[in-house]
């Protein structure tokens, strides 16, 4: 059973600790965009282990004027009171639903809080987002965790605060990132070498069922055979032989937002449960309390390149059997602890553009305007070009050995100073450039740029750079 043992409050004195931190980077000499990354590492929601809270951190620069008056803008959480069962199609769910009011400090809103149930394995942890009255429609909107680590329901539901500390403590490949390190003798950050033959899989095709869990399975059968030299299926044949696995695109896609049998989407409160507007206070009439919330589990179908921006430090729900992280963590442990030899993995990354979704997702910083794809990201603002950064690490630091980078042509601005549209390979490099830590492993991933310039010049294809072989399953 899930329950709030702690009163869901804000911490002052915490809280206050958290924006001193920010305001001494604020004061800093460093560049606009040096600042930006540091304070973009406590965005989203980070719970603490040592001392049970939780902080919370949102970039909001469409809340920044003062139109909107500070007790309109609010933290709403969500605290399951029973089991989520996530390999039910439906549920209806019983959850406590409390509000705590963050403190605002220029685009941002910060909080350190307590009484927030953190999201493991076998339990569900509290949701949130950010609400806010639209001054202008006089509508309640919600601001999402575009940094979160869990999005159990979409994207378009609240976030899950989840205890990424455990499920990094408690993962059962330590061994090979420590064999790195003694392997290269040194305490320095350890290079990983790229792999010679990569085999790519699309996880809901290439998966018994279709998630990541199904193909952990898959390898651990595969690992099991070899062992006991039992012959393996022709099928079974196609996953072997390759020191490197990439899987397509694993961040969230886009959703379906037409009505179905239930509603809208895979997180859906009643409307007579939804915050309304009290005309005579001019305010939000909202009362702590039981709300019953239906939950259909997200059954996204996409090739993973329709990506939205928003949570690309998650994974795709659609693709985990439990909604839980964990799955990501135990499909590398898998891998590296192959009885054959350690299989490295690679995520595919498709930052350079997004679907027409991520508008009603992001703030208006993100996009700079329509592109063949849907959107381009705006990733010479320093604030979004530090976000996507941190999305990166997060999700490196998941434990994966390689990043390949979708489009890299895609990465282009304007040079007011040139006065042309020029490739960004400053950003390339950053990405390339991110230091994954586990425990007491750090280590720099390889990476592969998919790069198709001059596209979409005739001839792209034969004098593109990208030409590492590949085999897709799916």
């Amino acid at each position: 059973m899930v329950t709030t043992k702690l009163r869901i409050q804000l911490i002052e004195e915490e809280t206050q600790k958290l924006m001193e931190w920010v305001e001494q980077i604020e004061q800093s000499g460093e560049t606009v965009f040096e600042k930006a990354q540091k304070v973009a590492t406590r965005l989203g929601a980070h719970y603490r282990p040592e001392d049970g809270l939780t902080e919370i951190g949102f970039w909001t620069p469409e809340l920044e004027c003062d139109i909107i008056q500070p007790k309109n803008i609010y933290l709403e959480v969500f605290t399951p009171k029973k089991d989520i069962d996530p390999t039910q199609p439906t549920q209806r769910v019983v959850f406590r639903r409390d509000y705590v009011q963050l403190h605002k400090r220029g685009e941002y809103f910060w909080g350190v809080i307590a009484g927030l149930t953190a999201g493991t394995k076998e339990h569900f942890g509290s949701f949130y987002w950010l609400r806010y009255l639209d001054s202008e429609t006089n509508e309640v909107r919600a601001i999402g965790d575009c940094l979160a680590y869990s999005l159990p329901y979409g994207v378009y539901a609240p976030a899950e605060v989840y205890n990424f500390d455990a499920l990094q403590t408690n993962r059962q490949d330590m061994a090979y990132f420590l064999k790195d390190k003694a392997e290269e003798n040194s305490e320095e950050i350890i290079y990983v070498h790229p792999p010679h033959n990569i085999l790519q899989l699309h996880i809901n095709t290439a998966s018994p069922d279709g998630t990541l869990a199904g193909l952990t399975e898959l390898y651990q059968r595969i690992g099991k055979k070899l062992v006991q030299q039992e012959p393996l299926t022709p099928a079974e044949q196609n996953y072997v032989g390759y020191d490197a696995v990439q899987l397509l695109p694993i961040e969230p896609t886009v959703e379906y937002r037409g009505q179905h049998e239930l509603g809208h989407g895979f997180f859906m409160i009643d409307d007579k449960d939804l915050d309304e507007m009290d005309a005579e206070s001019e305010g939000i009439e909202h009362e702590p309390g039981n709300i019953k919330i239906t939950l259909k589990k997200p059954d996204t179908q996409n090739w993973g390149y329709d990506i939205v921006i928003f949570g690309s430090s998650a994974t795709n729900p659609s693709v985990l059997r439990t909604l839980r992280p964990d799955e990501v963590v135990e499909f590398i442990e898998t891998l590296h602890n192959f009885p054959t030899g350690p299989i490295k993995v690679i995520y595919d990354l498709v930052y350079g553009h997004a679907d027409n979704q991520g508008l009603d997702l992001l703030n208006g910083r993100f996009m700079k305007g329509p592109n063949m794809y849907g959107q381009d990201v705006n990733h010479q603002n320093p604030v979004v070009r530090a976000i996507l950064l941190e999305m990166q690490r997060r999700k490196n630091n998941t434990g994966v050995d390689g990043i390949r980078v979708d489009g890299a042509q895609d990465f282009k601005f304007f040079n007011p100073v040139s006065g042309e549209v020029e490739y960004d390979d400053q950003y390339l490099q950053e990405m390339g450039n991110i230091i994954q830590e586990i425990g007491s492993s750090q280590r720099h991933l390889f990476a592969i740029f998919e790069d198709g310039r001059p596209w979409p010049a005739e001839g792209w294809e034969e004098i593109s750079t990208y030409g590492t072989p590949m085999i897709v399953m799916g």
